[in-house]
């Protein structure tokens, strides 16, 4: 076949991988080649459009006729043609245009006078409107190569209906196997198995095993699923397809079935093989709605799903074709999509643990130049949450902060900003903040730092900062858990809301008001204790019970169908009103306690804060425990000032000594 040298070679991108066909070199040499030929047509048929012979000026054409030396003219509109008979006996012919407006009855007069023959010459009116035309067609032609076709490529490759846009990675290009994927062993462990399959089939069939014809990976965006993908088919050594769910879905009804069909065709002519579908949800959502079949979906997703049920359906898995779809939205998809015999194993891919993130650090720091003093395992314990794409965006910030300050390895303090950075943007030292802007938003995140160490619960604070970052964070009071939570208890839940509080508490105590900047705490506090009462039935009042998210289970937005209606009544959502509001008061009133018993150290905490910017929560638990004294914030910042000042001497130091003679040399007197 005529794509055999292409598939040895490499990745393949003939029929059916949705190559740019606009762009194939040798399509464009057609395009030039033709154009050649028709310039040079129109230089062999210039003679028909145009004059021959040698060009004179129409002054010496004149002498020529009164010295009786042209033996016959010809005339036309725009030019005149002369024939002579030389010495020799051979004959020339000449041409001189005639000046616009000139008077044809002079020139035949003076003919008629040396008795010189003459006639006129009319051009074809086809060979001139085809050599005036010509050129314009050229023009469009050339325009339309380079704009048009390019503007309505996508038009074109919708139209293209043999071409499928499956991206085909053969077995050279799969280098990616289980020794690149951290942090997630059992999913690994699940997929093993499906490896050992395509390695090995002969091993489960003669025990009248069947292997999974789809495994479903599910988890959050930048899990991995991707990347374990591509693993199983490196390990198994097997061409990999992947396409992704929006791929499928056109402008034109009836285009995504035939991908889907033309998908599973070239994935079987591979076999062994294995096929994945990244974020499946885009043609896998429910087909039923509350207003009956039609609502919510769309003609063309319908017909694509209802293809790819059928394909799944029809193929065999002995024969060596696993099918694997990511989708980080499991809830929306349709239950005839995920049953058994079409996606037979689920596979969970979730964030990963403390361990886990150690690992995924060490993956992503194998190409880092990591100073020897760094501790990944003190990274990953302050990265709760993180996914491996975030892990991955904290090292290479890290590495990028290095080189900008030209040094050698990262440390820890390069990994320690690129979290923040992560977790709350950049820094804006840009945005200048008044002094008594500055001294609320020190007061205010002292007050959250001073009841986080007030309470029993709480995790120990890492760091408390005023440098603004991201689009309104003025402050930020970090926290670092020792271990990974998945349950949390109602005195837990309860330290939190009073920290969340403690802000807006401290500048209560402080200046006997409040200001804007504890809005983002205020809405998570009543968002864990609305979760508190309406979710997690910690209120006495209405007991253990569970009304869902807002009084509505399962349902984005709370959209209500007809016949359907909310989980609690008008009465029980007032209930639920005035807990919110009890717990959410009854924080406010604990941290209010607490600040009022150490408020002399959180004023003096917050003046230096306005010094430092930055307070490791090492110094802070030192200070307030009694271990290390307070210092005073003036004696600080006259410190700073003059470790500043010795600093811009060091640096213009050694541009005086390269400014300063050397010895034997007399300076050059001033001018």
């Amino acid at each position: 076949m005529a794509g055999d040298e292409e598939r040895k070679r490499g990745r393949w991108t003939g029929p059916g991988t949705g190559s740019d066909q606009g762009g194939d070199p040798a399509r464009r040499m057609r395009w030039f080649v033709w154009m050649a030929v028709i310039l040079g047509g129109l230089f062999l048929l210039r003679p028909l459009f145009g004059t021959t012979g040698n060009e004179i000026e129409y002054s010496d054409f004149l002498d020529r006729i009164r010295q009786g030396r042209v033996d016959e003219v010809r005339i036309a509109d725009t030019f005149v043609e002369g024939t002579l008979t030389r010495a020799d006996g051979t004959r020339e012919v000449f041409t001189a245009i005639r000046p616009p407006n000139l008077d044809a009855q002079a020139l035949t007069d003076l003919l008629d006078e040396n008795s010189i023959p003459y006639d006129g010459v009319q051009p074809s009116g086809f060979a001139t409107f085809i050599y005036a035309l010509l050129p314009t067609l050229l023009l469009i032609g050339v325009l339309y190569f380079f704009f048009m076709r390019r503007a309505g490529g996508a038009a074109a490759a919708a139209l293209n209906l043999g071409k499928n846009k499956v991206r085909i990675y053969d077995r050279k290009e799969m280098k990616t196997t289980f020794g690149d994927v951290a942090g997630l062993d059992e999913a690994v462990e699940e997929l093993r198995e499906i490896v050992d399959f395509l390695m090995n089939p002969k091993k489960y069939q003669r025990l009248g095993g069947r292997i999974p014809k789809g495994v479903l990976l599910l988890g959050p965006p930048g899990c991995g699923k991707t990347l374990l993908a591509r693993a199983v088919a490196g390990e198994a050594n097997v061409p990999f397809f992947f396409m992704s769910g929006s791929e499928f879905v056109e402008m034109f009804v009836g285009l995504g079935a035939a991908r889907v069909r033309e998908l599973f065709n070239q994935a079987k002519e591979k076999a062994p093989a294995l096929v994945f579908l990244d974020e499946l949800d885009t043609i896998g959502k429910g087909r039923m709605g509350g207003m009956g079949g039609g609502f919510g979906s769309h003609d063309e997703r319908e017909q694509t799903l209802n293809q790819l049920l059928v394909e799944m359906d029809g193929f065999d898995s002995q024969k060596g074709v696993i099918n694997m779809a990511a989708t980080n939205r499991p809830d929306v998809l349709d239950p005839a999509l995920v049953r058994p015999g079409r996606f037979d194993r689920q596979v969970v891919v979730d964030r990963p643990d403390l361990r886990g993130r150690e690992a995924i650090l060490k993956v992503h720091a194998r190409g880092v130049a990591l100073d020897p003093t760094v501790e990944l395992s003190l990274i990953a314990s302050r990265t709760p949450g993180f996914t491996g794409a975030d892990l991955a965006n904290v090292v290479n910030e890290a590495a990028l902060l290095a080189a900008r300050r030209e040094k050698d390895s990262v440390t820890s303090t390069e990994l320690e900003e690129a979290i923040d950075r992560v977790v709350a943007g950049l820094e804006r030292k840009s945005r200048v903040m008044s002094e008594k802007e500055r001294e609320i938003v020190a007061v205010h995140e002292m007050g959250h730092a001073m009841v986080a160490l007030g309470v029993p619960t709480a995790d120990p604070v890492h760091r408390v900062s005023i440098i603004p970052r991201g689009a309104a964070a003025l402050g930020m009071t970090m926290q670092r858990p020792l271990e990974d939570r998945y349950l949390l208890q109602e005195q837990e839940l309860e330290d939190r809301l009073a920290i969340l509080l403690g802000g807006r508490t401290a500048e209560e105590i402080t200046f006997g008001k409040i200001s804007t900047g504890a809005q983002n705490d205020l809405e998570r506090a009543t968002e864990i204790a609305r979760a508190m009462v309406a979710e997690y039935g910690m209120s006495e009042k209405l007991g253990p019970l569970s009304f869902g998210r807002d009084g509505f289970r399962g349902r984005e937005g709370g959209i209500l169908f007809p016949g359907e209606r909310p989980e609690m009544s008008d009465a029980t959502a007032r209930v639920v009103d005035e807990e919110v509001a009890r717990l959410v008061n009854a924080a406010h009133d604990r941290a209010r306690e607490i600040l009022t018993e150490c408020r002399e150290q959180m004023e003096q905490l917050s003046g230096l804060l306005m010094v430092t910017e930055v307070i490791e929560g090492d110094d802070l638990r030192a200070y307030v425990s009694g271990e290390r004294p307070i210092p005073d914030p003036d004696a600080v910042r006259e410190e700073r000032r003059e470790e500043a000042r010795r600093e811009a001497e060091r640096e213009a130091s050694p541009t005086e000594e390269l400014s300063r003679p050397g010895p034997g040399v007399i300076p050059a007197p001033n001018q």
